[in-house]
């Protein structure tokens, strides 16, 4: 499996029996499930992180879980609209999308990150099938307002073809254009694209690679990272003010898909090599899980 053997590269012999040890019993629990895997940021426009996020995902597959993987791609649509001169207008944090800028999202979200995911999968083993939200009537939405011009939110998901692809053996990557009822096209956020996908397929985790370690008790304190909390302990802390700014965001997602029934949600630093796999196989994990109860999710 040359893809442990990388991540193991420099260890021992003993260190490496060590790594299968530990990583033995998650790799029984989470055998047959379904894991959902949000891939943007850092992780996403650095070679060797991209690299490595396509060996891990197709470990993952190699000892039985089922990852599917969704990403968005701002920053390389960002770099399009730059390079063809059009200026990007955000309200709330979300892109204004007229009919020029969504069929350069299209482009550039279709026919360049999800070609570049699935050509990275695909260098390990021949896997990985990339699919629009757009495809098969996969992803549902609706225009969230008219003054975001094609923006929208997911309505309903279809998992069907996913769950075709899966029980042949495939990992699908997804890209975040969906589609309404009369077949118009929309610009979807991934993080809410992921949740509504996560939910659909009764995964086992959702998984978010961001660019920040996860939920600190004190943002000043590296140390003080929270690697574990319920939903209602992650709520006391957004009304407590201890968490802030952009990360609450990233935890309103997660708390959206606990309550959509995901077992577990997690925040993790995608600039940390092979950081899905820490966080999945290891005892400490190394970003922040948050769960519906104390009895749901597992590390």
């Amino acid at each position: 499996m040359s893809e442990l053997s990388e991540l193991t590269a420099g260890l021992t012999p003993t260190d490496r029996a060590g790594v299968l040890i530990e990583a033995l019993p998650y790799i029984r629990r989470f055998t047959g499930r379904t894991v959902v895997v949000k891939f943007g940021g850092n992780a996403m426009i650095d070679p060797d992180l991209a690299h490595g996020f396509a060996a891990d995902i197709v470990l993952m597959w190699s000892v039985g879980i089922r990852p599917v993987v969704v990403h968005g791609g701002g920053p390389q649509i960002d770099d399009m609209l730059e390079r063809l001169g059009k200026v990007s207008e955000f309200r709330d944090g979300l892109r204004v999308t007229d009919a020029e800028t969504l069929d350069i999202a299209r482009m550039v979200l279709n026919g360049q990150v999800n070609r570049e995911i699935v050509s990275a999968v695909n260098r390990h083993d021949h896997l990985a099938v990339g699919l629009s939200g757009e495809d098969a009537g996969l992803i549902v939405a609706a225009q969230r307002h008219p003054d975001l011009g094609f923006v929208g939110d997911v309505t309903n998901v279809n998992p069907k073809i996913l769950t075709t692809l899966l029980g042949a053996g495939f990992i699908p990557v997804i890209s975040t254009i969906g589609a309404g009822a009369d077949g118009q096209a929309f610009n979807i956020t991934a993080d809410s694209a992921a949740i509504a996908v996560a939910a659909s397929l009764d995964a086992e985790k959702l998984i978010y690679l961001t660019d920040v370690p996860g939920v600190m008790a004190d943002i000043h304190d590296p140390t003080s990272l929270i690697s574990r909390m319920t939903a209602s302990r992650a709520r006391m802390l957004i009304a407590d003010g201890v968490i802030v700014g952009g990360m609450i965001p990233k935890v309103e997602a997660c708390l959206d898909a606990v309550d959509r029934q995901v077992p577990s949600a997690h925040i993790l630093d995608g600039r940390i090599p092979h950081v899905t796999l820490l966080e999945l196989f290891t005892d400490a994990g190394v970003g922040t899980m948050i769960t519906r109860s104390d009895h749901g999710g597992s590390s």
